[in-house]
């Protein structure tokens, strides 16, 4: 089988498994793959020279490319107000699981139970308000 095919079809596999996979990486490793069989293809048959070709171009692609594209694979996060994190800070909380100063424990909030911590002691169904968000963890506060 031609090299330039494999680097293709190897490029190909990788672009398709970005939409299974989130991240927005695989796109662009698939596109220095592309690339490869490219060069492959009007003569570059040193498989040591594709090799740095390949790691090169997927460096430079994923750490400088996808900050500018990531938005149109993955779309853009907010909420009505424009800030997603507007939706639970503020919010109070019903600790379902007590959780140690420093800790984690879950608490409820809209009928979702959430992982949570706090940086103080509290009990098994006190209430606390809800201070940040950390992708899926909450920061809590005693309620006042």
């Amino acid at each position: 089988m031609d090299t330039a095919l494999i680097w293709f079809l190897v490029g190909l596999g990788l672009v398709l498994a970005e939409l299974a996979v989130p991240g927005v990486i695989l796109v662009f490793i698939g596109v220095a793959a592309w690339l490869v069989a490219i060069l492959d293809w009007i003569g570059v048959d040193s498989f040591s020279v594709q090799l740095w070709i390949f790691g090169i171009t997927s460096i430079v692609l994923v750490f400088g490319a996808r900050r500018f594209v990531k938005g149109w694979f993955s779309g853009k996060e907010s909420s009505e107000n424009g800030d997603i994190d507007e939706e639970f800070v503020g919010k109070i909380v019903t600790v379902v699981s007590a959780i140690d100063a420093g800790d984690f424990g879950l608490v409820e909030l809209k009928g979702a139970r959430w992982k949570a911590t706090s940086e103080v002691a509290l009990e098994e169904g006190s209430q606390a308000v809800v201070t940040a968000r950390d992708n899926i963890t909450l920061e809590v506060a005693p309620r006042s």
